[in-house]
């Protein structure tokens, strides 16, 4: 295996790779300073106050001003900025003057996370500037400051974010993103390593090897994909929950669970694919699609629950989902194993899954026929 180029960078150099690029990618938490322009027609210190509690937002930055919205709208395009405040002329005079102005933001969609994040400040900036200017109006006509926050916000929210309570995307996105990425390694190995014994012409010494036993063939050839794989994945979980301090109210033993149980259940997945798909080509690319699917099927970014009813049904078939879950209800919030009894065992299920077709790849092995 260390002779070979593909075992080495896919079970060791890439997995590494891997976890240090999208753990160090998202280590601040929380985007921040993401360009926004202006159109500012007015300038008006009531213009202006807006623009600095926009500046002054963590994860916003003024990038530039605009003389026109179009001007704007084509810096947008080149993806200079994520979005635009307009704030039109006479916009200070109409606030005096009692009228209601109307102040537009616009937004790129194209990077979802950067302009949702630029949208939530730019509507804080802008309803801040509105409740200032309502204070001004009520303590005019002699309002107290209780009448004035009652008025301004009769329901007062007290949130308390659980678990993530800095809402950081490490947190959020590497927990699945790391690992789904470590499983289609595995996924695609497993078909590699059985079938490149039929196309190298090694199948019968392999199988002779074994005394015939295909499942002890399986086992020693799966074996130090194993050993090697669970180092690298155990090694990220302690590298997040230990180094990092990721939230993990589940104990030592959840963690190890679940890492051991995902290994297992994709190596499981991929001897029973090459089973029935004896072919290098085929199984291979099957097992990349299943991979690649299931961060779609997975509900880390999406809840299953508001899919589609087949698709809900289907999101059980992904190893990944079943990861998902236990993290999010043993390890996230510490909840005992009882509560993902049957994710347990659909990954137990993936990991005998192989019973089913052990008795192709033998014979397969036996009769070395390459199918390119």
């Amino acid at each position: 295996m260390w002779g070979s180029a593909i075992y080495r960078f896919c079970i060791l150099i890439f997995p590494i790779l891997v976890v240090v690029f999208f753990t160090s990618l998202m280590r601040e938490g929380v985007p921040e300073n993401m360009p926004v322009g202006v159109v500012d027609l007015d300038h008006s210190a009531t213009s202006r106050a807006i623009i600095q509690k926009l500046d002054a937002m963590q994860t916003s930055e003024v990038y530039d001003y605009y003389n026109s919205l179009s001007e704007a709208r084509q810096a947008i395009q080149q993806q200079k900025i994520y979005s635009i405040l307009y704030i039109p002329p006479r916009f200070e005079q109409k606030v005096m003057a009692g009228e209601s102005p109307v102040v537009s933001y616009y937004n790129s969609y194209t990077t979802l996370v950067a302009g949702s994040l630029t949208y939530r400040d730019l509507k804080t900036a802008c309803t801040l500037a509105a409740a200032k200017i309502g204070m001004t109006k009520l303590a005019a006509v002699g309002k107290s400051n209780h009448e004035i926050a009652a008025n301004l916000q009769p329901i007062s929210v007290d949130l308390h974010m659980i678990g993530n309570p800095y809402a950081s995307y490490n947190v959020y996105l590497s927990t699945y993103v790391v690992p789904g990425a470590l499983m289609i390694f595995v996924f695609l190995l497993v078909p590699y390593s059985i079938w490149t014994e039929v196309k190298f012409g090694r199948s019968k010494d392999w199988m002779q090897m074994a005394g015939g036993n295909i499942r002890i063939a399986l086992i020693g050839k799966l074996l130090p994909h194993t050993i090697m794989f669970l180092a690298v994945f155990l090694g990220f979980e302690f590298y997040i929950y230990g180094y990092l301090d990721f939230p993990h109210k589940g104990g030592l033993f959840d963690i190890l669970l679940v890492g051991v149980l995902s290994i297992l259940a994709c190596q499981g997945f991929g001897v029973f694919i090459s089973g029935i798909m004896p072919s290098l080509r085929m199984s291979m690319s099957i097992c990349s699609l299943w991979s690649v699917v299931s961060f779609s099927m997975c509900g880390a970014t999406y809840p299953v629950e508001a899919m589609d009813r087949m698709v809900h049904a289907m999101a059980v078939l992904f190893p990944l989902r079943h990861y998902i879950v236990m993290y999010q209800i043993n390890i996230f919030d510490g909840f005992p194993l009882q509560y993902t009894v049957w994710n347990i065992a659909a990954l137990l299920f993936f990991m005998v899954l192989p019973v089913f077709s052990v008795k192709n790849i033998k014979k397969n092995m036996l009769l070395s026929v390459y199918i390119p």
